[in-house]
C-alpha cells in the first residue's frame, strides 16, 4: 500500500515543519485540518523542552495553528515519564526551564541538590556556572545522567544559539560520562507517543525536517518517514546518511491533497 493510504496515525515534528523563525510554515494549518476532518490522530513530538504543552499551545496559536496541549509531547514530558518508569517518584537534580520542573513534579519526582537519582538537563538560556559545577559533582558521586535532547544548537532570529546537547556535552567532557538523552532520536519518544495515540507502528507515519533525529527516530521505531525541506535538512545532505525517509517533499502542504 502507498504511504499515505496506509497511515492511520501520524507523529509531526514541530520546528520546520509546522513553523519557522516565528511564523507558520504555510499550508500547516490546512494539513492539520485535513488530518482531523479525514479522522486521523495525530501527536506534536517536539525536542524542545523549554516550554510546557500549554505555552506551546499558545505559542502555536498565536501563529493560526489550533493545537490542543493534549497532542503535544515534549521532550520534557518524556524525560520526566521515562524517569519515573525507572526509578518510580525519586529524585533529581534538574538544570532547565520551569517546564522540565513541572514536567517531574507531575509524576511525583522531588528535587534535590545533595542525593538525587538523576541529574537532568533540558533545554535552557538560564543556566549558571554553580549549576554545572553541581551537576558535575553530583555525577561523579553516582547520580545518573539524563538529558532531554542531542540538538548541540537551536535557531533564533538572530543565528545559532547553545542547546542542550552543548551543554550535555560540556558536563560529559568534565565528569567522562555520558547522557542518556531521551529526546529524538530515541525510539523511546516515538513508542510513548504511540501509546498515547493507541497506534502501531506499521500504520503510523513520522514527519520531521532532520535527518538525524525526526527521521532516524522513526527508521527505528519502524515507521514510514516523510522528510520536508521546510527547515533544517538540505537535499544534498540526505544521501549522505545510512538510512533514508520514505519519502522528500517541499513542505507538508505537499501532502494536503494526497490526504
Amino acid at each position: 500500500m502507498d504511504l499515505l493510504s496506509r497511515a492511520e496515525s501520524w507523529l509531526c515534528d514541530m520546528d520546520g515543519v509546522l513553523i519557522r523563525d516565528g511564523a507558520m510554515v504555510e499550508g500547516a494549518d490546512r494539513f492539520l485540518e485535513r488530518l482531523r476532518s479525514t479522522g486521523r490522530p495525530f501527536l506534536i513530538l517536539t525536542n524542545n523542552s523549554l516550554f510546557t504543552p500549554r505555552e506551546v499551545s499558545e505559542q502555536l496559536a498565536s501563529m493560526g495553528l489550533d493545537v490542543i496541549e493534549g497532542q503535544l509531547w515534549t521532550s520534557a514530558l518524556a524525560t520526566a515519564k521515562f524517569v519515573n518508569s525507572q526509578r518510580p517518584r525519586g529524585s533529581a537534580f534538574v538544570i532547565g526551564k520551569t517546564s522540565m520542573h513541572e514536567a517531574l513534579a507531575d509524576v511525583g519526582y522531588r528535587e534535590d541538590d545533595q542525593h538525587p537519582d538523576y541529574v537532568v538537563l533540558g533545554e535552557t538560556q538560564d543556566y549558571s556556572f554553580e549549576e554545572m559545577a553541581t551537576a558535575v559533582r553530583l555525577i561523579e558521586t553516582g547520580s545518573r545522567f539524563v538529558a532531554t535532547n542531542p540538538e548541540p544548537t537551536g535557531q533564533s532570529p538572530t543565528g545559532s544559539l547553545p542547546g542542550c546537547g552543548a551543554l550535555a556535552a560540556m558536563i560529559q567532557s568534565a565528569t567522562k560520562v555520558a547522557p542518556y538523552f531521551v529526546g529524538k532520536p530515541n525510539p523511546v519518544m516515538i513508542r510513548e507517543g504511540l501509546n498515547i495515540l493507541g497506534a502501531h507502528s506499521k500504520t503510523t507515519v513520522m514527519i520531521g525536517d532532520r535527518m538525524d533525529t525526526d527521521v532516524r527516530a522513526g527508521v527505528e521505531a519502524g515507521l514510514g518517514t516523510i522528510l520536508v525541506l521546510s527547515g533544517v535538512a538540505q537535499k544534498g545532505q540526505i544521501e549522505h546518511f545510512p538510512f533514508q525517509p520514505s519519502r522528500i517533499v517541499e513542505s507538508v502542504a505537499d501532502l494536503i491533497d494526497e490526504l
